[in-house]
């Protein structure tokens, strides 16, 4: 003990150095969203292939899972086609040029690190820009939306999660079609809470909360969660909290969805946006 005190103090201004060192990269990094992604691009390569390694043990372990959803996916696919036969116009139609006539290409990717227990979560994925992921693009699981691409290496991709108190979701009460916003409180990871939606809107326990659409980044429909409860929030607006159609323990397999027609749309919005200035 005396002589791990005395090493201790022999080097005890190299240790104060680092502490002070790793203090100001980590109030840096929290207060400055440009240093946030840089690190976040620095870290996701390096990060992301000891998750991978770790995740590839876990799935060799849960192979027999894996192989029972495959074969219930299967037997819905095979009845999706079943129907498919009855309706050319949809399944089979030849279309010349995909880039014009498909708004939105879907891409598989394995989830490799997912947090649930942070204030700001986020969930790290075995694709990058090698395979086409780019930064803000939708992330969604068989269930709902699970978050938006925020970083991206060449391999690997993290992605901000639903439950991330930094994110917010133009959403749509399914039912009587007004749209508020979705957000994360920071407290339970299978909650959220849908603002600005007017009183005089019906709404019951249960209903559906979907995308809304009118974001460049998620197609509208998918579904965000179930209406828990509410209440008035001030004189004008309902405060609801809704359960997450997500199950954010258990995602495994999820899809990164890319707006070929995104960069049209923000572009005429800001050409209406600057003439308006003018």
């Amino acid at each position: 003990m005396k002589n791990l005190l005395k090493f201790i103090l022999r080097i005890h201004f190299l240790l104060l150095f680092v502490i002070i060192e790793v203090l100001s990269v980590s109030i840096l990094v929290n207060n400055n969203n440009y240093h946030r992604i840089s690190y976040l691009n620095f870290t996701s390569n390096i990060s992301g292939e000891i998750y991978e390694r770790i995740n590839n043990f876990r799935l060799y372990l849960s192979l027999k899972n894996e192989n029972d959803m495959l074969i219930e996916e299967n037997s819905r696919l095979n009845n999706i086609l079943q129907t498919a036969y009855r309706s050319d116009d949809i399944f089979f139609r030849s279309v010349n040029d995909s880039i014009n006539k498909q708004k939105y290409y879907y891409t598989s990717a394995r989830v490799i690190n997912n947090s649930i227990n942070k204030q700001h979560n986020f969930i790290t994925l075995n694709k990058g820009s090698n395979d086409g992921i780019r930064e803000e693009m939708a992330v969604v699981s068989k269930d709902g939306v699970v978050g938006i691409v925020k970083a991206v290496s060449k391999n690997y991709s993290t992605v901000i999660s639903v439950i991330n108190k930094d994110l917010r979701i133009s959403a749509r009460h399914k039912k009587s079609g007004y749209f508020g916003s979705a957000y994360w409180n920071g407290e339970k990871y299978n909650k959220a809470v849908l603002s600005d939606i007017p009183l005089h809107a019906q709404i019951n326990i249960g209903d559906t909360i979907v995308t809304s659409g009118y974001s460049s980044i998620f197609p509208g429909e998918l579904p965000i969660g179930y209406i828990a409860s509410y209440n008035k929030k001030g004189g004008s607006f309902y405060e609801i909290e809704i359960n997450l159609s997500v199950d954010f323990k258990k995602i495994n397999v999820i899809n990164v969805i890319d707006n070929v027609m995104k960069e049209e749309k923000i572009m005429l919005e800001n050409e209406i946006s600057n003439k308006q200035n003018d």
